[in-house]
């Protein structure tokens, strides 16, 4: 088989892949996309060669992360298009002053920045304040390191000071499977929920029926430590319109006192 050929039926699986992923027929993706069925098809099967341009215009009407979208490129015979510059980087200093800055406004609140695999890369005095707290006393498993989602689900992490555990874990795991399922052929994001599913509890209270809790508006995180008893819900924010793999993997999770108790906690 030629080195062309290989490339063309690599490329038609990910296309293949994507447009499962997102549930578009071959008819769906020719009409959202001006290219037509016929070459949908050839492509897919390895028959036809997608442009460069073809590869962009399907990968974006697929919603295709800029990651994978330079995989796709890679697969059909070009170059990748998007950068992945680490968050220390000259280039993305502006960046870095902006999530400063908004990790300093949420203060006192807690107030965080990860990457796709929820590994915390900054914060700010408020998470700091609220981590010595659950902390304090406790060794932590070298397994967890700076990941929020181990930190949550692991035996020897926060767990037991999570008062609803029982509510948050489900639905922790059900989003780190989301994204798994979103971002496509991510082996370190499948390798992140297959470690978590190892943890005792988690398997079964993921494939539990949804409680009645979930019916609630808002799903707060409730800690308790000591008699002290702190409740939190939470926003994550993007960045908009991003031209950079790291820029587009990167959230902003922010902690708001769910009552005032939690509120006059943190104002002190």
């Amino acid at each position: 088989m030629s080195s062309e050929s290989s490339l063309d039926k690599a490329f038609g699986q990910f296309l293949r892949y994507w447009r499962s992923q997102r549930n578009f027929s071959q008819l769906d993706l020719s009409i959202a996309s001006g290219v037509s069925q016929r070459h949908i098809s050839f492509v897919e099967s390895g028959r036809a060669r997608p442009s460069r341009d073809m590869v962009l215009k399907l990968a974006t009407v697929l919603d295709i992360p800029l990651r994978q979208q330079n995989k796709m490129l890679t697969a059909a015979g070009f170059a990748p298009i998007y950068s992945e510059f680490d968050l220390s980087a000259p280039e993305l200093d502006p960046i870095r002053r902006a999530l400063d800055f908004a990790l300093h406004q949420q203060e006192p609140y807690p107030a965080l920045v990860m990457d796709r695999y929820w590994n915390q890369l900054k914060t700010n005095q408020g998470t700091a304040q609220l981590m010595d707290w659950l902390l304090s006393g406790q060794t932590v498993s070298d397994e967890i390191g700076p990941n929020l989602m181990k930190l949550m689900l692991h035996p020897n992490g926060i767990k037991d000071h999570v008062s609803n555990w029982d509510a948050i874990a489900p639905h922790l795991i059900h989003r780190v499977h989301r994204e798994a399922l979103a971002v496509g052929q991510d082996e370190q994001s499948q390798a992140l929920l297959e470690s978590l599913l190892t943890y005792p509890d988690v398997l079964e209270l993921w494939q539990a029926p949804a409680k009645e809790n979930w019916q609630l508006p808002l799903l707060t995180v409730n800690f308790s430590k000591a008699g002290q008893q702190l409740s939190f819900f939470t926003m994550i924010s993007t960045l908009g319109t991003p031209q950079d793999i790291t820029l587009q993997e990167l959230r902003l999770e922010c902690f708001f006192p769910a009552d005032e108790i939690t509120q006059q906690q943190f104002q002190r």
